[in-house]
């Protein structure tokens, strides 16, 4: 349905306490009953009423003024008379988004490129419509309070998202709840879908929202998916997918991080053979506050790699047999970034659990945790690259706006000189990215994508979160106290700020990462006969 339209000399009648109207970005709204509830006081509002305050809203409000605008659009009474209407994108377009060098790969700016087809650009379209309507406008609120509502699982399950996070190639029409959007064929499903998705979805500048809903079918999937019986698979990966059941990762402890063959709760199977009981404590388990299902790893054999089992864990009970989680518990762990992620600590004292939960074979659960370990790292990288883009993107916007010393600040040489350091970097990791995606999709042997790209993805993930953690340091420095304070114009890079050690250390921290890709290198040399 079209607006009404007004002229400004209209809408500049509206101009009292009593009736008041103002105009941003072309649209009308009536602002006489947000007056007393305008977070900077109603004499701002005031100030401008009858007039076009597009100037003043973006001077003060989230460079991306999508959150804002859309939250309050039941406010929107009419729009400017004369102003053409803003045209959908062209979701097959060889350019797309708001053209802003380096604030997009560039192959949204119309760059060839070997890997993106018209498929990959009607999905980025579809996901920046989804992602931009269900929860930009929400993320501040979300973040503040800790909690995610639980129907943007359902929302984004429903329409195949979390479907296409889930790193099965082609796309997964036994479990999916719907084929594929934007109307891909299921067979032309492939691994730079999935990193569209990723991408689109990092925009949001939140690590811990994203991971609410969509860490689950990620990372902790998978194992059931490859491993687990069909029995396991037909009960727990519909429902994930779709968004009803929540399924958490349950490896790290509270002394036994990236060091996996260190962990020490205990599986020890029951008398009759029917359970095993498991002993023990998880720690940094992201969506274990609310998690239906949890993968746990446990020690069934003797020390080290060798003795591990994965386990699948239902909260409730029962679902795949007669067990109990009694004697299990979890608690919110106050993490300093992924705010709303639901990142808990985990106590098991004698959980049975039945024999028929055991992912995979009994002793064989480390090489299962290794075989996943690639699309965990791979889904950091995508969104360390996309999150490091959002931080230029807001230092650009705000360096575009901000004025010092009768200049704008984007017109200082050490903010151009910032600003070249970041794009260098960004450009040069997602080059790596992408090259690297390329060759997972081209790879079909799992233990050749192991030996070969187990250890380029460590570097990979080392470089994207270094990269990461440059640009939101150089941001902040741009945006300055907005970039230090929560919400307004800053918002998404003061968020990112906190979340960098929640990239730089889950997966594998930069140290164990750099170290791994080097042991693994020398030794594909090795089997390929390097010549030292």
């Amino acid at each position: 349905m079209s607006l009404k339209q007004y002229t400004i000399a209209e809408v500049a009648k509206h101009n009292k306490e009593d009736d008041a109207w103002i105009v941003v970005h072309d649209k009308v709204y009536n602002v006489t009953a947000f007056l007393e509830g305008h977070p900077g006081g109603k004499r701002i509002l005031l100030q401008v009423a009858g007039q076009d305050a597009t100037k003043q809203f973006v001077q003060f409000h989230n460079l991306n003024a999508i959150p804002v605008l859309t939250k309050y659009k039941k406010l929107v009474v009419g729009e400017l008379k004369g102003v053409t209407p803003a045209s959908q994108e062209d979701p097959e377009a060889s350019t797309f988004g708001n053209m802003i060098a380096f604030a997009d790969p560039v192959w949204y700016q119309g760059w060839s490129t070997p890997f993106y087809k018209d498929s990959h650009r009607r999905l980025r379209a579809w996901a920046r419509n989804l992602v931009e309507t269900e929860l930009m406008p929400y993320c501040f609120e979300w973040d503040t309070a800790g909690q995610v509502p639980r129907s943007v699982a359902r929302k984004f399950g429903e329409v195949g998202f979390l479907a296409g996070l889930a790193g099965m190639t082609p796309w997964p029409s036994e479990y999916a709840p719907c084929p594929p959007p934007c109307g891909i064929k299921p067979e032309e499903w492939d691994v730079f879908h999935e990193l569209v998705l990723g991408d689109e979805l990092s925009r949001i500048g939140s690590a811990g929202i994203g991971a609410s809903f969509s860490l689950g079918p990620s990372i902790a999937l998978p194992p059931v998916v490859h491993f687990g019986s069909p029995q396991m698979k037909k009960k727990v990966v519909k429902d994930v997918l779709a968004g009803i059941k929540f399924i958490a990762l349950a490896i790290t402890e509270p002394h036994a991080g990236s060091d996996v063959a260190s962990i020490t709760t205990t599986a020890t199977k029951s008398a009759d053979g029917s359970h095993y009981i498991l002993n023990g404590e998880k720690k940094w388990i992201t969506n274990g506050v609310w998690a239906d299902y949890f993968v746990v790893a446990a020690r069934t054999g003797g020390p080290g790699m060798g003795g591990i089992t994965l386990f699948l864990l239902e909260r409730d009970g029962g679902a795949l047999g007669p067990a109990s989680t009694e004697g299990f518990a979890s608690r919110p762990i106050k993490c300093q970034g992924n705010s709303g992620s639901g990142t808990a600590y985990l106590t098991m004292e004698n959980v049975r659990v039945p024999a028929e939960n055991v992912i995979g074979k009994l002793n064989n659960g480390f090489k299962c945790i290794m075989s996943n370990f690639n699309h965990e790292r791979l889904g950091i990288c995508v969104n360390a690259v996309r999150y490091a883009r959002v931080c230029f993107e807001d230092a650009y916007k705000w360096a575009q706006v901000r004025r010092t010393f009768g200049q704008k600040l984007f017109d200082h040489g050490v903010i151009r000189n910032k600003l070249g350091h970041m794009a260098r970097q960004i450009e040069a990791t997602q080059a790596w990215l992408d090259f690297i995606v390329y060759q997972l999709s081209v790879i079909k042997d799992p233990q050749e994508a192991m030996l070969k790209l187990g250890g380029p993805l460590a570097l990979l993930k080392a470089q994207c979160t270094v990269t990461l953690e440059y640009c939101a340091r150089e941001a902040t420095q741009i945006l300055g106290g907005v970039g230090y304070t929560r919400g307004g114009q800053g918002e998404r890079v003061e968020r990112i700020y906190r979340d960098v050690r929640g990239m730089a250390i889950p997966g594998g921290s930069e140290e164990i990462m750099l170290d791994l890709g080097i042991r693994q290198a020398a030794k594909v040399s090795q089997l390929m006969g390097a010549k030292l």
